[in-house]
């Protein structure tokens, strides 16, 4: 359903381009040696070269180019033999050497795309327009000192990759998603850890509205640093809405940076917006060699590459008979694919019951603990011998459900605890069928209304039976006996 705007006059339809800055992982800075390290005592990592030192010569960290291409290729984009960097000049206080070593116009990574799902499940492809290097700024910390302001330059060189999108999105929904699949991507391949919360992650939002109909682009503001994909959403939302009050009202927007207040669900302007022109770009001179991507680095780096998250979902869903849903959570997390998969590849484990066992029953308990699937107690291979139990009648759901907590809390597996603790499921017939017909003969009247048509009483005479049985005896069989039973 397409996302539109009612005014008094018009219908509007919002186009919104995103700027997604991430932090590159890497040990060293882009050009120099110290620590990329987030964190720590201020000022406690930075070189001559970050603390914009006269006279200090930079130096290009490969690793961090090859962090650039590996997320190029996984961005489905064009890797660039040939990329320059630029020095775009603008003064902070906490970017001492009064202009940030950055790429213009030979960006390391050229067009490229992703596909996101909307909200109907149909996909749209978003176009890519580049993705360049360029160093981080330190940090300002206003809340210190009354009246002073702090700068902590541990940040100040770190590596960022700038990945600027189409103004191809036209929601806040598919924002979101955008960002979603983003985030996903770039903590699959291990290029940055997508924690926006912490700032390693964030985006601009470019956003504009237009009469629905209309091709043209009308002029467009800027949402600065969100870091939260919730916040991005609400941000657009406010910001188009914004635009279109304005126009209806016969107004004009003037281009310009703002900030999103969470707390208020509102932008405000921070500053005007500055054009390329303004930053006054230019070579570098220390680093005015072109930077030079080879094809055997790219052909080395794509075959260092793992399944990407959409290739693992197609694979899931064909290979494992997995609901799309499904597999699309599954591989959100590098982590949780792979534990989804070793435990499914456990012998006589049903791999959809085991994804929703994971998804439900496991999620839930790692929810409430506030546990990551990486640091679980419990193996991969125990939550698919849990199903594989579940499968060959050893134990019902129910106790499979208690398990995964046992499981959890004495680091132990699933066969172990069930001999222990007496949870194998009863599966004697005899033995269940007397404790029916003792309870059948306790409730007559429930018996009766159950013939003469009342069906929801089944519910009851199952809930006795496993009552009696202590929620051990097999389901199945309870429900074959009873209506056989009833039926008399």
């Amino acid at each position: 359903m397409k996302y539109v705007i009612k005014g008094n006059k018009h219908e509007w339809e919002v186009v919104i381009g995103l700027e997604v800055h991430c932090q590159v992982i890497s040990n060293a800075k882009l050009f120099s040696d110290a620590s990329a390290a987030s964190g720590g005592t201020p000022n406690d990592t930075v070189s001559f070269i970050d603390a914009g030192f006269p006279g200090m010569l930079p130096v290009v960290n490969e690793f961090c180019v090859e962090q650039a291409v590996k997320t190029g290729l996984g961005l489905n984009a064009e890797i660039n033999r040939k990329s320059v960097f630029a020095r775009k000049n603008y003064f902070y206080a906490d970017l001492p050497q009064g202009y940030q070593i950055s790429q213009y116009d030979k960006p390391i990574v050229g067009n490229g795309y992703l596909d996101i799902e909307l909200e109907d499940g149909s996909a749209k492809r978003i176009g890519i327009e580049r993705l360049h290097l360029e160093q981080d700024a330190g940090k300002s910390v206003h809340d210190l000192l009354p009246g002073k302001s702090c700068i902590d330059l541990n940040r100040s060189g770190v590596a960022l990759m700038e990945i600027v999108s189409k103004p191809e999105m036209s929601s806040p929904y598919e924002a979101g998603a955008y960002m979603t699949k983003m985030r996903s991507i770039v903590r699959w391949l291990g290029t940055c850890d997508g924690n926006m919360d912490e700032g390693s992650m964030r985006c601009d939002a470019n956003v504009s509205v237009r009469p629905v109909g209309s091709s043209e682009l009308r002029t467009r503001c800027e949402v600065k640093n969100v870091n939260s994909i919730r916040y991005l959403m609400q941000a657009i939302e406010y910001e188009a809405r914004r635009h279109v009050d304005v126009y209806e009202n016969g107004g004009s927007i003037e281009q310009e940076t703002r900030l999103f207040n969470p707390a208020a669900k509102e932008t405000r302007t921070m500053r005007g917006k500055e054009n390329a022109n303004d930053y006054r770009y230019f070579p570098d001179p220390d680093l005015s060699f072109p930077l030079t991507v080879t094809e055997e680095l790219i052909e080395r780096i794509k075959s260092e590459m793992p399944e990407l998250p959409d290739e693992r979902a197609a694979r899931f869903i064909k290979e494992y008979g997995l609901p799309k849903d499904d597999a699309a959570r599954l591989v959100s997390e590098m982590a949780s694919a792979d534990y989804f998969e070793k435990a499914a590849q456990v012998k006589g484990a049903d791999a959809r019951k085991t994804a929703n066992l994971m998804l439900v029953e496991l999620a839930a308990m790692l929810t409430d603990r506030k546990i990551s699937i990486e640091n679980v107690e419990i193996k991969p291979e125990w939550l698919g011998r849990l199903t594989a139990l579940v499968e060959d009648g050893t134990i019902g759901l129910r106790t499979a459900k208690d398990l995964i907590i046992m499981m959890e809390d004495t680091r132990r597996d699933p066969d172990s605890l069930i001999e222990e603790k007496g949870l194998r499921q009863v599966s004697d017939t005899a033995a269940i069928e007397k404790i029916i017909d003792g309870i059948i003969e306790a409730n007559p009247s429930e018996a009766e209304g159950y013939r003469a048509g009342k069906e929801k009483l089944m519910g009851f005479f199952v809930g006795q039976v496993m009552k009696a049985t202590g929620g051990k005896a097999n389901p199945g069989i309870i429900n074959k006996l009873l209506k056989e039973k009833l039926s008399k």
